[in-house]
């Protein structure tokens, strides 16, 4: 679990180490680190159930799993499940340097030599939405946002939604418009439609 010092240089501070899942929670519950690096199999964690745990307490928290499979049904239920990223614990640390960059940056991460495959043992790609992300370089909070606006609903309308501020959405509102180098809400909904996001 980490938290990035906020630097001008790229560096983070260890805030915690679990080695369960019983300490896992116990430290969620007094803090929100920036980055939470998650290793499934950790014992009584419940798998890929932590990083709902996580998601689901409105946290800003970014969390990458570092498992020890490349099984691509895995990789895909870990980013169904909520998490940022996913590397092998074999991985490079210059390619867990990497990760933690690009979650940090609020993009998405997948280790490399890691394409989920089909059944046929075809390369396939992310499912739109993150692929989306991923190319476009949004946040999952922004891609959801996007979706929303994708439905023409006003900033007020996704506020109560998501429960986030009227401002706070606006901002997103911008920031997506910035990232996506579009002015007007007519065409964030169009690029929505486009890319198959509602």
């Amino acid at each position: 679990m980490l938290s990035n010092t906020g630097d001008e240089h790229f560096s983070f501070n260890i805030k915690g180490v679990a080695i369960n899942g019983s300490q896992v929670a116990e430290y969620l519950g007094n803090s929100q680190p920036d980055l939470f690096l998650l290793d499934p199999d950790l014992p009584d964690a419940e798998g890929l159930k932590m990083v709902s745990t996580v998601k689901n307490k409105g946290t800003k928290t970014r969390v990458l799993i570092l498992n020890g499979s490349g099984d691509p049904i895995h990789i895909q239920a870990a980013f169904r499940a909520g998490a940022d990223g996913y590397m092998l614990k074999s991985g490079s640390l210059d390619e867990l340097l990497q990760a933690v960059g690009e979650l940090a940056e609020g993009r998405t991460f997948v280790g490399r030599g890691l394409m989920p495959m089909d059944f046929k043992g075809e390369a396939v790609e992310l499912s739109p939405d993150l692929h989306f992300a991923k190319k476009s370089g949004l946040t999952r909070r922004e891609l959801e946002i996007l979706k929303l606006i994708g439905q023409a609903l006003t900033n007020k309308e996704i506020s109560s939604r998501i429960f986030i501020s009227d401002q706070t959405a606006s901002v997103h509102r911008k920031n997506i418009m910035r990232k996506l180098g579009v002015n007007s809400t007519g065409a964030l909904i169009k690029m929505a439609f486009e890319n198959h996001l509602v």
